[in-house]
């Protein structure tokens, strides 16, 4: 065990911030449309373009120091990958309603094989808290919903896969910055790039960092002088994501959130982010737990209604917002929280759900937007995320009209919309 705390200490003196790690370097030269069009065939015409981009590329790779064996290596064999590019392009514009995310977040078999993992990795676990001081059931969790708990790492070569987003340009500049990480991470030794693979987008390892992440979080947890995060032990990985959260301002021992009643009584526009009260005046209004007892003081907190007034409610601590550094999604954050929850032994979430409820489009969000900005309600860009302005402007307009203003976007809000 003290290798383990040894290399994890070794690794705590992280320079890196991530926005310093995600700074976008300009692109290489833009491509003409002629070079982007009908890239879902692996055409002569475009592998030439390909071919060409990769030069541009690596003269600029050199400029920042990625060496000539390094980038010989990493490119041999690329090619543009057009399985890559269609499951860029044809993402489901239909998302999971919270409850079903949940049901799979949560699952028995979720459950049962992140208990099964803890025990076997207890010693990893061990240290990890002893090190970070974060709880080892959210990162359990956290490997649970990313990678199965290393089941499902993906397989795909990331230099390859970057290369070729970055080549496609819908978001070339975000995959350009990831490319360039890749190959310093390549440079750095701590894998090669026959061993560097993960999902079509390139996120890597049994938790699914993305290059920038990796460069600025990653630690060595063995002690063995590499961050491995694709090996099948875990233990680098596993640490990894424990100083990514710890690096965010993890609060030992402050849940991520818990479950709670709220009276038959209490006001909508009261379920706010940035309405935050201590546990005991959230009583006063009424807002206990599940065993109708006032929640302990674990800190200031608000109320989220992920499902809207007909669903489960839950009070969050700032811990909420460390995991949303992982992953912005409500649905995400309550998946690892209720599945770090039920991986120590707690119960399924006690509130019944609104499952009659159809799931609404990225194109109706976006619709809504533009009904609400039109109406005067939202001040702020359409761009399909239903984040804190644009629930506030739902809950706004549901005032308006003397419905609940739960800030919900559904197919009945819609209708009421329009």
């Amino acid at each position: 065990m003290l290798r383990f705390f040894g290399g994890l200490i070794g690794c705590l003196g992280l320079g890196l911030s991530m926005a310093a790690a995600q700074t976008v370097r300009a692109p290489v030269s833009p491509m003409v449309p002629s070079e982007v069009a009908h890239l879902d065939t692996a055409s002569s015409s475009t592998n030439a373009a390909f071919s060409r981009w990769v030069d541009a590329f690596k003269a600029r790779a050199t400029r920042e120091g990625i060496s000539q064996t390094v980038l010989d290596r990493a490119f041999r064999g690329v090619s543009v990958n057009t399985d890559v590019i269609a499951k860029d392009r044809n993402q489901s514009e239909f998302t999971k309603q919270i409850w079903d995310y949940l049901d799979s977040a949560a699952s028995p078999t979720r459950v049962s094989n992140g208990q099964a993992a803890l025990r076997k990795h207890k010693r990893i676990f061990d240290g990890i808290e002893r090190v970070y001081g974060v709880d080892r059931h959210i990162v359990a969790a956290v490997w649970g919903l990313e990678s199965a708990y290393g089941a499902t790492r993906g397989d795909i070569p990331v230099i390859e896969a970057l290369a070729t987003l970055a080549f496609d340009g819908r978001r070339g500049r975000f995959f350009e910055g990831q490319l360039m990480a890749a190959l310093q991470i390549l440079q750095s030794g701590d894998t090669t790039a026959r061993k560097m693979k993960g999902s079509w987008a390139g996120a890597m390892g049994h938790t699914q960092f993305i290059p920038t992440s990796f460069l600025a979080f990653a630690v060595d947890g063995d002690g063995d002088g590499k961050r491995d995060i694709w090996s099948d032990d875990p233990t680098d990985a596993l640490a990894s994501t424990a100083a990514y959260l710890a690096r965010h301002g993890w609060n030992k021992g402050q849940p991520w959130g818990v479950e709670v009643r709220l009276p038959s009584s209490f006001d909508f526009s009261q379920a706010r982010r940035d309405n935050m009260k201590p546990p005991a005046d959230w009583a006063r209004l009424g807002v206990v737990g599940i065993d109708g007892k006032p929640v302990a003081n674990y800190g200031r907190a608000s109320i989220l209604l992920p499902a809207g007034a007909q669903g489960a409610a839950f009070m969050i601590f700032d811990n909420f917002a460390v995991i949303e550094r992982y992953n912005k999604a409500d649905a995400y954050v309550i998946g690892v929280g209720h599945l770090a929850d039920r991986l120590r032994g707690g119960p399924e979430i006690q509130a019944s759900w609104p499952r009659g409820y159809e799931p609404i489009s990225f194109s109706e969000k976006k619709k809504m937007q533009r009904i609400l900005k039109r109406k005067g309600f939202l001040d702020d860009k359409v761009d399909g995320i239903i984040g804190p302005n644009t629930i506030n402007a739902i809950r706004d307009f549901q005032r308006s009209i003397g419905v609940t203003p739960d800030g919900y976007p559904s197919k009945t809000l819609l209708e009421q919309l329009s």
